[in-house]
């Protein structure tokens, strides 16, 4: 059955429901953010978070907050999908955080990791080694209605342990 809809759907439907599930059963602030997945390949994945009532501050632009979960939903999203697909049973988790707000987000906010390769290298890594895994990735935030000069970046150090 599940074969089936996987045909009927795009990849960027089948990555958003995926992690709105997660955040649904795991993390209900992925969810109250309205995070989705625009753009998803071998390279790159791309999430979006709306700015809307729930994401924004008091001048208009979005939450440090939510621009923190876009961050972590761009590098983790991008981890869960290749595990999801290897049908891993492995932990994932954040080290550490670096954040640069550059400007103030005042539009939908896409956060993109393009670091498709290296991750997938650190997920072989930590199915065949069984030890922890760390490596660290790059989200930069973009305001595509506005222009496409970072408005923040982020580095995450990635996680990750098969489970026994």
């Amino acid at each position: 059955m599940p074969d089936r809809f996987d045909k009927l759907l795009s990849a960027t439907t089948r990555e958003t429901l995926a992690l709105r599930w997660f955040g649904l059963s795991k993390i209900p602030m992925l969810l109250y953010t309205g995070v989705s997945v625009t753009a998803v390949d071998a390279q790159h994945m791309v999430v979006r978070i709306p700015l809307r009532r729930r994401t924004r501050n008091h001048l208009g632009s979005m939450y440090f907050g939510a621009l923190c979960v876009g961050a972590d939903c761009a590098g983790g999203a991008y981890a869960m999908h290749l595990i999801r697909h290897q049908k891993l049973n492995m932990s994932l988790a954040f080290k550490d955080f670096d954040a640069k707000f550059l400007k103030r987000a005042e539009g939908d906010v896409d956060f993109c990791c393009a670091q498709g390769q290296e991750i997938a290298a650190l997920v072989e890594l930590a199915a065949t080694s069984g030890e922890r895994v760390e490596r660290q990735i790059e989200v930069i935030a973009t305001v595509p209605r506005i222009s496409d000069e970072p408005v923040a970046v982020f580095k995450l150090t990635l996680s990750l342990k098969l489970r026994a």
